[in-house]
């Protein structure tokens, strides 16, 4: 059962625990990089390097919030991904199918896509996501041509609130990434041709979902137009 948390005490409470702030910081910074990040243009090389040679085992039985069985199979999904093949083409080919073009993306990584009547970027909950990060004195991240809702954008700026404003990360969680992201996650996963992805989908949908539980977060979904 999902409870309801006064703001102020689940503000206190997430600042006050450095194991629960270090685990979102954790998953955040390590998720982020493959969303935002062609496996062969990008800038994290040494993540997709890491995840090739990782054991799923032992991996899985230490990632946060997750079921640990969850985490296995999404772990040994990414993992085999990244094994099949010296140049990685088809994984390529898939992370631009996915989040680049051209044409029509499958499942789009940004929020207003799905909460927007109009399915569009830059739409309300772009805006309304934009506002709370300039009333807190919170920089974006990505340049001014990439809405702030992006999911890549949004994990990176999950770790970047765990490890610099952990006082705003579960008003952060309830009102602007889990009313979304678990939703365009389970669609990324029907989407997604290549294993490495189906696995990256399934792994940060179980982590946030687990995350909302733990904090004991109520989340008001939105009416979802895609």
């Amino acid at each position: 059962m999902t409870h309801c948390v006064d703001n102020a005490s689940t503000a206190t409470k997430t600042a006050a625990d450095p194991a629960a702030v270090e685990a979102i910081a954790f998953v955040g910074a390590v998720l982020a990089p493959f969303f935002l990040n062609d496996p062969r243009t990008g800038q994290a090389p040494d993540a997709f390097a890491a995840l090739a040679e990782l054991d799923v085992d032992a991996a899985a039985a230490e990632w946060p919030f997750a079921d640990e069985s969850e985490a296995r199979a999404a772990l040994a999904l990414m993992r085999a991904g990244l094994a099949a093949g010296a140049d990685h083409d088809d994984l390529v080919w898939e992370y631009r199918r996915l989040f680049v073009g051209p044409g029509r993306l499958p499942a789009p990584p940004w929020g207003s896509v799905y909460t927007d009547h109009d399915c569009v970027i830059f739409g309300e909950s772009t805006l309304a996501l934009r506002a709370w990060m300039r009333a807190r004195g919170i920089q974006r991240l990505g340049d001014e041509r990439t809405p702030e809702d992006h999911i890549g954008l949004m994990l990176a700026l999950l770790s970047f609130l765990a490890a610099e404003r952990p006082e705003l990360v579960d008003e952060y969680l309830r009102d602007h990434l889990l009313t979304w992201a678990p939703h365009y996650l389970e669609g990324l996963a029907e989407a997604a041709d290549h294993p490495f992805y189906r696995g990256l989908a399934r792994l940060t949908r179980a982590t946030l979902l687990s995350m909302q539980q733990e904090r004991e977060l109520a989340v008001n979904l939105p009416r979802f137009y895609r």
